[in-house]
């Protein structure tokens, strides 16, 4: 029986050999019909050598805190040294754990992948190396079509001649798709678990490898059920092959997976700037910026930029709790609805949700999102609550919590000193613009209460009256044009008649009353509507339009009739801060700018900002390099310092020492001096007048941070609508507006000096805090005198008056003279 069987075996063999033989040379034959055929046609992998992935555009501000990233995909590529092991063999776990034993290709893989192809119509497991999955995402696409899969075992065979093993595997863990536009290892430690590779446990290394198979299938965000199954399975492998102990499995094991939408990892909250930044990066290089890796420094400095945004909200929180309490944002939610509306609404600022679970007549219990308790006392907030009833009025305090809440209403809460406090979203927006004098250097920008809440900037793109805020350009352009501080104006009543109007106009001051002859020094600290109306009918409309175009403002736009003294005209705040610069920077006209560098990925500066700067030194020495050079230097070092602590980062991808090279190479040189607005002389005398507005005027609240060289102009507009405050000391200029999106009434008793100055000096108290006094010298050119404050006329020695400054030549007569020929008579109009 066995010879039978032997002999049969023997035969059956000598008859399926030539079939067997046959098989083999007919695969042998159409690989090699299929290599030359396709080899010809296959990319050159040596673009693999010089490959430049898609990096997002990053926002810094000047001293190198991230204010945002933009793109479509989010990636920070790592070298092969920057990847933690672990994350390495879970990768290789998940993905290839032959890795660093095949040539490039698994034919066993591949035979089981050809078997489910022949037997299904589809392959199911892939087969692909990490090798392969290099040359199919960089090379190829992903359909899953015999041709593409023979290219890729070619191309894979051939990468692995090119490249060593730590290069394949960096080009892997820096290419794939990770879910949540995430693409590479670095972006996705950041997007799921706000962290670098580095700061990963290893129960999260194995939850990132396991993303590659299917990113949305077992994405830890949108289906942690199957992503956990996923990653055990992975963390079991690892320990299967040795790469992890027993202890070390349980541990990763048993850890809670937390992994949640982070977004970009930004450093600095300054979401508006970014924007703008974006905008004109966008203009300059087109789309392909968000890709290119481009890094932006703007002049926005961090703790200047936290200070304007703490003033801006404390300022907007102040004027809502004013006028009492509003609607609530959801009312008497079910219980099982608490969890879901919490995680449904954002904090905005430092607002955050909170559900009312009980209530007592003075005092609620509350939910916050983390699940936790807080309790509000009566002096929370609660005491003399008042609810919003018009802009105009509130009603009486409440005497117990039951007449405004119910349990389940959302409300929102903040901290105070520590404690929990009631507070609302806000209503009424406000923003704030700051500037370096010299240069119109952005150095801190808010553009309403949060971004989250509103992406719309005030600061760059509201187009709003500045009513007085405006007057000191009319101001400054008299004083050009032969007046004075203690010129004499009549401040009277006056009514004007157009027959485009339906009824004559008839403006008047704040509070309806009239003073009479007034200088215009006087004047412009009380703010006195008549007086500017006839200064710039005396002046001429086009002899102010011209003036007040040096400043840097458009005026094609403007009125050309007497509503333009009253700043009825629409301007940004942007604009008016860059006009008040020139009164900051003793008379040049400069123009705001936010980007002060452009790098590429390679660390090469390719736009360097070369600002038109204020120099008052140049024109009194030649050649004299510019005053800020100095300080600029510094700066510069300051940067490079920072740059040098930045390298310790593993996952800052800023290319540190290409770009302090760069940054060198950039130093200050000379710039371009900034055209003048204003003569040293005119800019000395609107400069002291404005000083007054602080000291004697409307803006006396800011004499509390108890400086000389503070200088500024309340603004308020009909209704009133609109509340401003522009002012600045030598180093900074800033302006603050206050007011409604739908351009609706802020209240009776709300004025530039009341809503728009407090966030004013918040600012600049910060902004200011350790620099000196720094009292503006008087020029040549300039001469006191001694005059009498209801004529303005020089008063003979030996008699009382007050002191004030003219231009030499330009004293007025003593009062025993003839007045000047501008004091003109009460009945001129």
């Amino acid at each position: 029986m066995p010879k039978k069987l032997s002999s049969l075996a023997y035969r059956l063999v000598g008859a399926l050999l030539p079939f067997a033989l046959a098989a083999v040379g007919g695969t042998l034959m159409l690989a090699s019909f299929l290599f030359l055929y396709l080899s010809p046609k296959l990319p050159a992998v040596d673009q693999l050598n010089q490959i430049e992935l898609q990096i997002p555009l990053r926002i810094y501000s000047q001293d190198l805190q991230l204010m945002a990233e933009f793109g479509e995909k989010k990636r920070n590529p790592v070298d092969f040294e920057e990847i933690p092991t672990p994350l390495i063999n879970a990768f290789l776990a998940a993905e290839d754990d032959g890795f660093f034993s095949h040539s490039g290709v698994d034919f066993t893989g591949l035979a089981r992948a050809a078997f489910e192809l022949a037997t299904s119509g589809s392959i199911q497991s892939g087969g692909s190396t990490i090798t392969m999955q290099v040359a199919r995402n960089f090379f190829l696409d992903a359909r899953q079509e015999f041709a593409r899969k023979f290219n890729e075992i070619l191309l894979a065979l051939t990468i692995e001649r090119k490249l060593d093993k730590q290069a394949i595997l960096s080009l892997y863990v820096n290419k794939i798709y990770l879910g949540n536009r995430a693409y590479g290892v670095g972006a996705a430690a950041q997007i799921y678990y706000g962290a670098t590779l580095d700061e990963l446990s290893i129960a999260q290394m194995a939850m990132i490898a396991g993303l590659p198979k299917a990113p949305s299938r077992y994405n830890p965000i949108a289906n942690p059920e199957r992503a956990t199954q996923r990653r055990d399975w992975i963390l079991g492998r690892m320990q299967r092959l040795g790469w992890l102990s027993t202890e070390q499995y349980q541990a990763a094991i048993n850890e809670p997976d937390d992994a949640r939408y982070h977004g970009s990892l930004a450093d600095l909250e300054a979401a508006y700037g970014a924007e703008m930044a974006r905008r004109e990066m966008i203009e300059r290089y087109g789309l392909r910026a968000y890709e290119e890796g481009l890094q932006v420094i703007t002049t926005i400095d961090s703790n200047l930029q936290r200070a304007a945004t703490r003033a801006v909200q404390t300022g907007i929180l102040e004027y809502d709790w004013r006028h009492g309490y509003r609607d609530l944002e959801q009312r008497e939610l079910a219980a099982e609805q608490w969890p879901s509306a919490l995680a449904d609404s954002p904090d905005y600022g430092d607002l955050q949700p909170a559900i009312i679970t009980a209530l007592q007549p003075r005092q609620l219990s509350l939910l916050l999102r983390d699940g936790s308790r807080a309790t509000l006392g009566w002096q929370q907030g609660l005491e003399g609550l008042r609810r919003y009833q018009s802009v105009n009025s509130r009603s009486a305090p409440i005497a117990s919590t039951d007449e405004l809440f119910r349990v389940g209403d959302l409300i929102r809460v903040r901290r105070v000193d520590g404690d929990w406090q009631l507070s609302q979203l806000p209503a009424v927006q406000a923003a704030l613009i700051a500037l370096n004098p010299d240069d119109a250097a952005v150095r801190a920008i808010v553009g309403g209460f949060d971004y989250r809440l509103s992406n719309f900037n005030r600061a760059s793109q509201a187009v709003r009256q500045p009513g007085s805020n405006f007057k000191p350009f009319l101001y400054a352009t008299a004083l050009a044009n032969g007046y004075s501080p203690a010129s004499i104006i009549n401040d009277a009543p006056v009514v004007f008649a157009d027959a485009n109007l339906e009824e004559a106009w008839r403006p008047e001051n704040d509070g309806g009353k009239f003073y009479g002859p007034t200088r215009l020094r006087q004047a412009l600290y009380r703010s006195r509507n008549l007086v500017s109306i006839r200064l710039l009918r005396e002046l001429g409309i086009e002899t102010a339009l011209d003036g007040i175009g040096k400043f840097g403002f458009d005026t094609a736009a403007m009125p050309r009739d007497l509503s333009l003294a009253l700043g009825t005209f629409a301007v940004t705040p942007l604009q008016v801060a860059a006009g008040y610069a020139a009164l900051a920077n003793q008379g040049f006209k400069v123009a705001p700018h936010l980007i002060d560098k452009v790098i590429d990925r390679d660390g090469r500066v390719i736009f360097a900002a070369n600002p038109a700067t204020a120099c008052s030194d140049c024109e009194r020495q030649q050649p004299a390099a510019a005053p800020q050079l100095a300080q600029r230097e510094a700066q510069l070092a300051a940067l490079l310092g920072r740059l040098g602590e930045k390298s310790a980062n593993a996952d800052d991808r800023l290319g540190v020492a290409a770009l302090q090279q760069a940054l060198l190479a950039t130093a200050p040189a000379d710039r371009p001096r900034a055209e003048r607005a204003l003569s040293t002389q005119d800019a000395f005398l609107i400069d002291s007048m404005l000083r007054d507005v602080i000291s004697l005027g409307t803006g006396r609240r800011a004499r509390q941070l108890e400086r000389s060289d503070l200088a500024g102009k309340t603004g308020t507009t009909n209704g009133p609508r609109d509340a401003w405050f522009s002012g600045y000391s030598p180093s900074m200029v800033a302006t603050a507006w206050v007011g409604f999106d739908d351009n609706s009434q802020l209240g009776r008793n709300e004025y530039g000096g009341s809503a728009a100055l407090p966030i004013w000096i918040n600012y600049m108290r910060d902004a200011l805090a350790g620099v000196a006094d720094q009292p503006r010298q008087q020029p040549a050119g300039i001469v006191r005198a001694t005059i009498d404050p209801t004529s303005g006329l020089r008063v003979a020695p030996g008699n009382e008056g007050i002191d004030e400054f003219f231009k030499a030549g330009q004293l007025p007569p003593q009062q025993s003279q003839q007045p000047r020929a501008n004091s003109l008579p009460d009945d001129l109009f």
